[in-house]
């Protein structure tokens, strides 16, 4: 840490039980004023809950809190936002039907008690958004954003409150290299006025680039602390989790002439003149994984969606060799289509039901839990059983509801559900976003296993480093349409950037 600053943030002796599990075992945290303070650890560690007790939502068993040398008690969120403290989850927290300036000042609208300013909100929000380097368009209905621009509205209605201690829960899980730079540079404006910030982070690198401080937890415990310039990635991951960092071991078996997944023309229209998805064109071949790189917003989202069928497109999907077009979702399913969604709470998962329920979710309407007309709960239960045992999916059994796994142990288990059923073709959707090394490391496994096993993936995802060490090509996306197609092999990072950015046009052959 860097001396002379003064102490802004100090959390002392912290506990935390949930019934008999501690989720933290008196943790000390101290973050000065000025400093970006990096909080690492596997999933499970107790990062979030750490930080839900920092921001009001959940309440310390013991141990003391202090803004400014001064102690105090949250009661609520409301008494942390009035002490300066602000959190951005990483799943959002916005009302999907509200334009953008009413998200951020939802409940704290300026005019009278009864009534809300509207014209003096809405310019309120331009211009914080101007003047914080958070553009966001703030007449548009947030349901219509793509998740980044949704990550920026999160943090405009933290600032909106007048914070001085922001907290970021995985704040570039969402978001490509370019856009995680933008985002820690208008942090680091944030911190010159003397201001905090506070983010849970998987990715390593961005630690150590970013960060100030670096606080490591294991287990619910403080672990260690360091500062970037005296640690590297593997120190940090030894001290996070009892496995070093996820590498791929190069494929010994040539990818297959079987073509599984091959699309022509495949067209979805937007709301305006230009396409989201315009005349897409491909082949994923069994035993291969194609990535699909590209800055969000781009077309990735609906090429998922046109391929699953929950979208309106044009075009030719082709499934072996059979025309899917007019399939629907469920036939696409049970034709051998795997499919790890973007969102894993929204479209993966459904947290109020038992892991017996989730374990077949899409796959309800099929055998074996499908029989005649009725819903096998033994079959269910089963196939949970199956999933938690062969994915170690740790915190529970097939009764266990979905909400009381670590984000890191739900995504391990929407992996589970999707490859035990022995697909012809995985989509795969950001597959190990916003989890820890140990679990990243045990989904490349299994999903270099299962492309050995001949099974064809296409692999959408955020992170360049994820998409370079598990792909066979690369195809890049940018304004809905495939710019270049590369060689994973012999290309790096800086060059599918500048394709995915559009500063290097044209198409590429691999």
């Amino acid at each position: 840490m860097t001396d002379g600053q003064e102490v802004l943030v100090r959390l002392s002796g912290i506990v935390k039980r949930f019934g008999t599990f501690t989720a933290n075992d008196r943790i000390d945290l101290t973050v000065r004023a000025g400093s970006v303070h990096a909080v690492v650890g596997e999933n499970g560690a107790g990062k979030s809950t750490l930080m839900k007790i920092l921001s009001g939502e959940e309440s310390p068993d013991e141990g003391t809190i202090e803004i400014d040398g001064a102690p105090v008690t949250f009661r609520s969120p409301r008494d942390a936002q009035a002490a300066g403290i602000g959190i951005v989850h990483q799943h959002f927290l916005l009302a999907p039907a509200l334009r953008v300036w009413e998200n951020v000042v939802l409940a704290d609208e300026p005019g009278p008690p009864v009534l809300i300013d509207a014209a003096r909100a809405r310019r309120e929000v331009a211009e914080l958004a101007e003047r914080t380097g958070f553009p966001v368009p703030v007449d548009a209905e947030t349901e219509d954003l793509g998740v980044g621009t949704r990550q920026r509205v999160e943090i405009l209605k933290v600032l909106y409150r007048d914070a001085r201690i922001i907290i970021l829960d995985e704040p570039t899980a969402v978001l490509v290299p370019a856009e995680a730079e933008a985002l820690f540079a208008a942090m680091r404006d944030f911190t010159r006025a003397g201001a905090a910030v506070i983010f849970i982070s998987h990715k390593l690198d961005e630690v150590l680039s970013f960060a100030d401080d670096i606080t490591v937890i294991r287990a619910g415990r403080v672990v260690g602390t360091a500062v970037p310039a005296e640690t590297t990635a593997p120190q940090l991951a030894r001290l996070m989790v009892a496995s070093e960092m996820p590498v791929v071991t190069p494929r010994e078996s040539p990818v297959s002439d079987r073509v599984v997944l091959e699309t022509r023309g495949l067209t979805v229209a937007g709301t305006e003149a230009v396409p989201l998805l315009s005349d897409v064109a491909f082949r994923v071949h069994a035993g291969e994984i194609v990535g699909v790189a590209g800055v969000e917003g781009n077309g990735q989202s609906e090429l998922l969606a046109a391929l699953i069928g929950r979208a309106d497109a044009t075009g030719t999907v082709l499934l072996d060799g059979d025309d899917v077009s007019a399939a629907t979702t469920v036939q696409r399913r049970a034709r051998g289509m795997g499919y790890i969604s973007e969102d894993r709470h929204r479209d993966g998962i459904v947290l109020p039901l038992s892991l017996r329920d989730n374990a077949v979710l899409g796959y309800q309407q099929l055998a074996p839990v499908r029989r005649g007309p009725w819903f096998s709960r033994a079959a269910a239960a089963k196939a949970a059983a199956e999933i938690i045992a062969a994915f170690d999916v740790r915190g529970g059994g097939p009764a266990t509801r979905a909400a009381t796994l670590s984000g890191g142990n739900q995504q391990k288990f929407i992996v589970g559900r999707e490859l035990l059923r022995s697909p012809r073709l995985l989509l795969a959707a950001h597959p190990t976003r916003g989890v820890d090394i140990g679990a990243q490391a045990a989904i490349w496994s299994e999903l270099t296993a299962a492309r050995d096993r001949g099974l064809a993936t296409l692999l959408v995802s955020a992170d360049l480093d994820e998409i370079l060490a598990l792909s066979d090509r690369i195809l890049v996306l940018h304004r809905g349409r495939i710019v270049a197609e590369l060689d994973a092999r012999g290309v790096d990072a800086g060059t599918v950037g500048e394709y995915m950015t559009g500063a290097r046009g044209g198409e590429e052959a691999a």
